[in-house]
């Protein structure tokens, strides 16, 4: 058992921060710090709760139509952010398990009473640098985002997390895109032993129907300002008179938000985060029996066995098997000169990105920085809507058994 104090892990943390220089995304922190998820997971944000990713499907009106893209985007950020943690004020969050190459999660959710059924398909397409690519859809809805990010992480007193790439949703009926942003965060609070996330800066989701939504991040200071707190806009990009249509403030890991019409001067919506009817819905996935050894579930069951049971060395020794063995693969793969193909992405040069171009034109500081993501990652449809298991013949996460 653990039974380590609030303080000791506090310097724990401290004086392994202090050793590492330069990138942390591939560092792996002490076990205790450990999120009982891996960064495969994380897409699971977006698609837990079925109703609120379908609702832009169901709205004719556009103007309308992006508020509830930013409402979905909203609702998503605690459980985005807040890994390991239910996101109260008290409570500090975790770092999810570093995915290992090939590493592959599949979950589903469904909201019997609204009709409504999501899937999330996500693959760790790259090890060194980390990038993860997701696909989550709607498909009787006829509703889907794809995103990929690399994800760099560097500390200065506090962990800087930034991360590199992008996401587009896409709704069939209206045949209209929106270009989505990837927070940067911080993590602060190491040194009080209560970790938590804040995004600072403004960020912009960008629609093909002329729409955008500006969101300002703002956090805690020493003089003033609430953690977590932001405030958002949404406009005509072809309005000279730049008119705000909504406004949306408040707090996104705490109590929630105001949404208003200013041309009416009323309340559209008061959004409570912690209301029963906006929790999600349960996620399915396969039993970890029936799941294909490169799930993720079931490659780190070990690993969160030992969370589960408070054992710290089941958890580091099940840890070390799986990392010793995909260091012995890359090995073993550049003495064989394999090369490897992720399963449900694919790379393409950033030329082909029609979507990315047209809607960033005009704004500032939107790249692709391919260079940077080892090119541009889009699903391969076919295979995501079919999976063939099992998904690779001849090896597993543990080794090439031919």
């Amino acid at each position: 058992m653990d039974h380590k104090s609030v303080g000791s892990r506090v310097r724990d943390l401290a004086k392994f921060l202090a050793t590492v220089k330069g990138d942390l995304s591939n560092i792996t922190g002490p076990p205790h710090l450990l999120a009982p998820s891996s960064v495969v997971e994380v897409g699971h944000c977006w698609a837990q709760r079925p109703s609120v990713f379908a609702a832009p499907s169901l709205e004719s009106d556009p103007e309308k139509r992006i508020l509830l893209v930013l409402r979905w985007f909203l609702i998503a950020l605690r459980s985005q952010l807040y890994i390991g943690s239910p996101g109260s004020k008290n409570s500090s969050i975790k770092k999810p398990l570093n995915a290992f190459l090939g590493e592959l999660f599949m979950a589903s959710w469904t909201d019997a009473e609204k009709k409504c059924t999501t899937t999330l398909v996500s693959e760790q397409v790259s090890h060194h640098p980390p990038i993860t690519a997701m696909h989550v859809s709607d498909a009787g809805h006829g509703i889907r985002t794809t995103g990929y990010a690399r994800v760099e992480m560097s500390f200065n007193g506090t962990v800087n997390i930034r991360q590199v790439g992008h996401a587009v949703l896409h709704i069939d009926r209206f045949e209209e895109e929106y270009l989505m942003p990837l927070l940067d965060a911080q993590v602060r609070g190491i040194l009080r032993g209560s970790m938590y996330p804040e995004v600072l800066g403004t960020y912009s989701i960008i629609g093909s129907s002329g729409y955008q939504a500006e969101i300002r991040f703002t956090g805690e200071g020493m003089i003033r300002g609430k953690r977590n707190s932001f405030e958002a806009r949404i406009f005509h990009r072809d309005d000279p008179s730049n008119q705000t249509l909504y406004e949306v403030k408040g707090c996104w890991s705490e109590g929630g938000w105001k949404v208003r019409n200013p041309r009416m001067g009323e309340t559209v919506e008061m959004y409570d985060i912690d209301a029963p009817e906006n929790q999600p819905v349960p996620m399915v996935i396969d039993p970890i029996a029936e799941q294909d050894p490169w799930e993720s579930r079931r490659a780190w069951e070990g690993v969160f066995r030992g969370m589960r049971e408070g054992d710290m060395q089941m958890v580091l020794n099940e840890k070390t098997r799986v990392e010793q063995a995909q260091r012995r693969m890359r090995a073993e793969e550049k003495e064989r000169g394999i090369v490897w193909e992720p399963l449900f992405f694919k790379s393409v040069s950033p030329e082909e990105h029609e979507v990315f171009h047209r809607l960033a034109e005009g704004i500032p500081g939107l790249k692709l920085h391919s260079e940077r993501t080892k090119g541009v990652w889009k699903p391969d449809l076919a295979k995501i809507e079919s999976p063939q298991r099992p998904f690779r013949q001849g090896v597993t996460p543990l080794g090439y058994t031919s």
